[in-house]
């Protein structure tokens, strides 16, 4: 086989528009198990969505963008059902930011021969392949955002915004999800941002400017992320997976309280899992224990033991023709938050 063979079957993403899957979250409402559940995390996001005063903070771990739910978060920004993002530098560069560059994903096995996908350069997640050349020209795209900002430090947020500025000009897919946030004012943070793409642009970035080059300042994101929550009167969390984007924002109300500002837990919180909480991980501990933290409340929290991909578009395609979110008002996160003066 040879390369070309390898990355010919490109993964599509699904379009939660085009099913109406309202009668089967019905039904799922009136049976067990992971169908119950999946069914109670919708009705919990549909109470966010009602509660017009409720920010809603999404929350992605994994690989579900590269596993086609990328144009799906689009369209859950675009129909506002989102207010801010926290995610894996992953998500964002090495899956979405790499697409609206004219790259793709492509279909491949668990069980393919890793040795001969090193050969030709290509790299796996799971059954779902990735040209590496491609990757670091994505790499160097980062360098290239960073080589045109004056020098100082940014929040992630700060910075994937210039991501998006970069994409109205130059996207070659314009659907990304950097560019939709850019363009809908909703704020993208990723507080271990360097652990992705965007860190081999960076680091290549510092190395040719050693006196005059751009930083990335997670203490900054956390601040930021911060404001938001003592701003917004009431926050709902749908988190995809865990990792540091769920506890990066469960944390935000006790970073509040050290602040000396009184805010009140997470009203709302859905996560979609299948990390065990039994060795005590904070990808698997669940939303109760969030609350023994002082994080989340527990009136309305829903825990969902599932892959991602299998029940996400069913509540998102839900959500979307139930039409609740023509209602709401957008949030707009990011024009307060570049309202505060820079300080380099």
């Amino acid at each position: 086989m040879e390369k070309k063979d390898f990355l010919k079957d490109p993964v599509k993403h699904i379009d939660i528009k085009s099913f109406d899957a309202t009668p089967i979250i019905d039904s799922m409402r009136d049976m067990s198990f992971t169908s119950r559940d999946t069914a109670s995390a919708a009705d919990i996001y549909t109470k966010m969505i009602q509660e017009d005063d409720c920010s809603i903070i999404l929350t992605l771990a994994g690989s579900t963008s590269a596993g086609g739910c990328m144009q799906m978060y689009v369209d859950m920004v675009k129909s506002n059902m989102i207010d801010a993002i926290v995610a894996t530098g992953a998500s964002i560069v090495d899956m979405d930011f790499f697409e609206a560059l004219g790259f793709k994903h492509y279909k491949g096995s668990p069980y393919a021969d890793d040795k001969l996908l090193r050969k030709y350069y290509i790299d796996r997640i799971y059954d779902t392949l990735i040209d590496e050349e491609e990757l670091q020209a994505c790499d160097h795209t980062i360098k290239e955002i960073a080589d045109k900002m004056e020098p100082g430090a940014y929040s992630s947020r700060e910075f994937i915004r210039e991501m998006g500025k970069y994409l109205v000009k130059n996207a070659k897919k314009k659907d990304s999800l950097v560019q939709t946030c850019y363009d809908y004012n909703v704020p993208v943070f990723c507080p271990a941002f360097t652990d992705s793409s965007a860190g081999f642009g960076l680091v290549k970035h510092q190395w040719d400017n050693p006196g005059r080059h751009i930083a990335i300042d997670s203490v900054k994101d956390f601040l930021e992320l911060t404001r938001i929550k003592m701003a917004a009167p009431a926050t709902g969390l749908f988190m995809i997976g865990g990792g540091v984007p769920k506890n990066f924002i469960q944390d935000t109300v006790i970073c509040a309280e050290i602040l000396g500002k009184d805010v009140e837990m997470h009203k709302y919180a859905v996560q979609i899992t299948v990390a065990d909480a039994r060795d005590g991980a904070c990808s698997g501990s669940t939303l109760r224990e969030a609350s023994s933290w002082g994080k989340v409340d527990t009136v309305y929290e829903q825990m969902v033991y599932a892959e991602a991909t299998s029940v996400l578009p069913l509540i998102a395609s839900y959500l979307y023709h139930k039409g609740d979110w023509r209602r709401r008002t957008r949030k707009e996160w990011s024009v307060m938050l570049d309202e505060i003066p820079h300080s380099s």
